[in-house]
């Protein structure tokens, strides 16, 4: 069986997958992606005196402002994620998501740790494609009224960005080592091993960026997270009171929430400005 065979084989999984659950499947985009959020407004709430010493402690701002801050954050996330599951409010809700984001970033000072810095902006593409669907449930209202250059329109912008940032997640999960001449057979066989993992990871990306043959490689993503995330964030595993199980627990939540955004294009498609949209012209 050829190459050609092969891709086309899994192109058809792919196309009966989404057949099967294009009812459901938004929905759980949805739900996955904003897990981060609820995660992190509950222990807002379970957390309050630890989070507020310590903002008090790193900026020096007072028990007003850092009580103001944890208020701001567990509100804000918790109120966010009911209307985005009830489809009520969205662009405002993400808005006001951004808003949060940003706003950790300069709390936490994760402006100055790249790995933290890159799965925040993941966060961020996958807020952009709720945007994008969002604006395509706006637009079948008005189904009936003609619209300009549909490449450049907003919805089709949004996408190309949520997939550019939802895909800094993975950079964060690869580490190539090319020193294989000097660790043992075994030792080498094992980086070998990571090292193809990582190359197939970054083609994926790469096809997910440019939009071509995107519900496939999304879909493939989707299966690689799981399965590192179930595996390396097993938080559920750790005594509650262990700093790891915190870690492991935010690192889990966050990897969710890109999958949902991994879903949602597979659900929407990968918008006008991508290769998949260029090859119906052709």
């Amino acid at each position: 069986m050829g190459h050609g065979d092969l891709m086309s084989q899994a192109e058809d999984v792919a196309d009966q997958f989404l057949r099967v659950t294009k009812h459901y499947l938004p929905h759980v985009a949805r739900l996955c992606l904003v897990s981060t959020f609820l995660e992190d407004g509950i222990r807002m709430w379970r957390q309050w005196s630890e989070q507020s010493e310590y903002i008090d402690s790193t900026w020096n701002c007072g028990f007003f402002l850092a009580n103001l801050f944890v208020l701001i954050n567990l509100l804000g996330q918790l109120g966010c994620c009911v209307l985005i599951l009830s489809r009520n409010f969205v662009q405002y809700a993400c808005g006001t998501l951004f808003g949060i984001i940003a706003l950790q970033m300069v709390a936490y000072s994760i402006l100055w740790d790249l790995k933290f810095l890159m799965r925040n902006l993941a966060l961020v593409g996958g807020l952009l494609l709720l945007l994008a669907e969002c604006r395509g449930e706006a637009r079948s209202v008005f189904a009936g009224v003609p619209s300009l250059g549909h490449q450049s329109s907003p919805k089709h912008l949004l996408q190309l960005g949520g997939r550019v940032f939802l895909v800094l997640m993975f950079m964060t999960l690869l580490h190539f080592d090319l020193s294989l001449l000097s660790v043992s057979l075994s030792t080498r066989q094992t980086l070998e091993t990571k090292f193809l993992q990582n190359v197939v990871g970054t083609a994926l990306m790469v096809l997910v960026v440019v939009g071509f043959k995107t519900k496939l490689a999304a879909l493939t993503l989707v299966a690689w997270l799981l399965c590192i995330n179930f595996t390396f964030n097993a938080f559920w595993s750790i005594p509650s009171y262990k700093p790891m199980h915190d870690f492991l627990k935010y690192d889990f939540f966050q990897t969710m929430s890109v999958i949902g955004g991994l879903l949602l294009v597979v659900a929407l498609g990968p918008g006008g400005v991508s290769m998949d949209e260029k090859k119906k012209e052709w």
